[in-house]
């Protein structure tokens, strides 16, 4: 009798939460003193039962159980309510496919061991449809389309659902580098699984945090407040692991020499590695120029760096600065893909508005006659002849250069303070450049050190003319 009673107790309990349910199928790994565990249960549970929460984002260290709690959660809010349609996307279709069998042999297990619980001892009316059960796509018993796996490279045709779970996009630091995956994983995303949920339905979204500009880094800069954010580090704040029986203090500080302290943030501190690795630490700003007593601007020179988009794919960055004390202050940038006959016409304009003393253009890849363009534009449309323009050869190396003057910027280049708003991908293309690793574009740094290099050495020995 007391067995009976106990036995429906946890069953009961089972049902109202969803820990208990995770704890019931696999006690020897949902721990009732694995308090991280309690609390990412109850996180999941709270926000799918709250009515005006659209999107969660939690990010966990490896093998602390993200995937196997979401497969879980699947099966939980399927008992609960039968009706439910979701749609999970996992790295790629071997994983979709290995979570979708999951979670369907769960639902379908069959008792043959009277002291083990099984789903249907906990949601006894609920049942795979026959006949409705393949792989990645399948249907409960009253229900149609209840589940569909996919991933990137797969397919969500015809499919919809009202709550979306995304599971670990990101496999590796090579990953996290590449600007193409990162940017097809947010294309997916927004064109392929958005265009899938139904009004009113939500999201959640699970993973390492990799990168600044990964997966749940661009949905919570769309989504703003919208967006919950919970974060797990597997070394707490306090010197305290996370789970010692997962990672242990040792064991982590192994892994941070092995594999070094960035990726080793990345994946378990859930710092994204290109903030740790990015080149540019820190950018100093500004709130006025520097003026006199009377309000008069105390710049010894307003200059012009411009280097031309050398590819279609290439922006064009030409930024205008004045000269302080050996300091550079930048007033305006113009940083675009638009082709010449836009940007010729947009420098000019720039140049003649912001009084700019002196303009370096590079020659290679066309910029001589860009330059002799933006001449012509400034004597024709403006009148003006008070721009000196040189233009030049660079011949060094634009890596190196960029690295060997990095720590200069970051101390002399002075930016405004609303930067950020003023010349947003300016701002991104600088704040997101890393030390090491593929960057997909390197023009705003290229140009940003020009800076560097005119103010410490103004008579570059390389070749120039000047046209005025």
């Amino acid at each position: 009798m007391n067995n009976a009673i106990i036995r429906q107790a946890k069953l009961e309990l089972a049902r109202r939460e969803f820990f208990y349910f995770c704890h019931l199928k696999a006690p020897d790994f949902y721990k009732a003193d694995r308090k991280y565990l309690i609390k990412m249960c109850a996180d999941l549970q709270a926000f799918y039962e709250d009515k005006d929460g659209d999107v969660l984002i939690i990010n966990v260290p490896p093998r602390h159980g993200k995937s196997r709690t979401v497969g879980l959660f699947v099966e939980w809010a399927l008992g609960k309510n039968p009706k439910e349609k979701i749609m999970t996307g996992s790295y790629n279709e071997t994983l979709s496919t290995v979570f979708s069998k999951n979670v369907r042999n769960d639902i379908q297990e069959i008792k043959a061991d009277t002291s083990r619980f099984v789903y249907s001892d906990v949601f006894p009316g609920v049942a795979i449809k026959k006949g409705d059960a393949s792989m990645n796509l399948w249907s409960l018993e009253g229900a149609y389309n209840s589940y569909l796996a996919t991933s990137p490279s797969g397919t969500a045709t015809g499919f919809g659902c009202n709550l979306m779970i995304i599971d670990d996009l990101i496999k590796n630091a090579e990953e996290a580098h590449n600007e193409t995956v990162k940017n097809n994983h947010y294309e997916w995303f927004t064109n392929t699984m958005l265009s899938r949920l139904e009004e009113g339905g939500k999201i959640i979204i699970v993973m390492t945090r990799w990168a600044s500009d990964d997966l749940a880094g661009k949905v919570l800069d769309y989504y703003g407040e919208a967006a919950k954010l919970i974060i797990y580090k597997a070394l707490q704040d306090d010197g305290t692991m996370l789970c010692d029986d997962i990672l242990s203090r040792k064991s982590y500080d192994d892994k941070v020499r092995a594999m070094g302290a960035d990726i080793a943030s990345a994946n378990y501190q859930q710092e994204p590695i290109d903030i740790k690795g990015r080149l540019y630490s820190s950018l100093k700003t500004y709130d006025t120029i520097p003026c006199d007593r009377n309000g008069q601007s105390l710049f010894t020179l307003v200059r012009n760096y411009t280097d031309t988009a050398d590819t279609g794919k290439d922006y064009l960055c030409s930024i205008v600065y004045g000269i302080y004390n050996q300091e550079a202050y930048v007033l305006d940038v113009l940083y675009t893909k638009e082709p010449m006959e836009v940007t010729e016409v947009a420098t000019a304009r720039m140049l003649y508005e912001n009084a700019v003393n002196v303009a370096d253009f590079e020659s290679n890849n066309g910029g001589r006659g860009f330059a002799r363009q933006v001449r012509r534009i400034l004597q024709e449309q403006y009148g003006s002849n008070k721009t000196t323009i040189n233009t030049f050869h660079q011949s060094k190396n634009k890596e190196a250069r960029i690295l060997s003057n990095a720590t200069w910027v970051m101390e002399h280049v002075y930016f405004p303070a609303n930067w950020k708003d003023r010349w947003p991908e300016y701002y991104k293309a600088m704040t997101k450049h890393q030390r090491e690793g593929k960057n997909e574009y390197d023009d705003a740094p290229d140009a940003t050190t020009g800076i560097a290099e005119k103010i410490n050495a103004p008579q570059i020995k390389a070749a120039h003319v000047n046209i005025y």
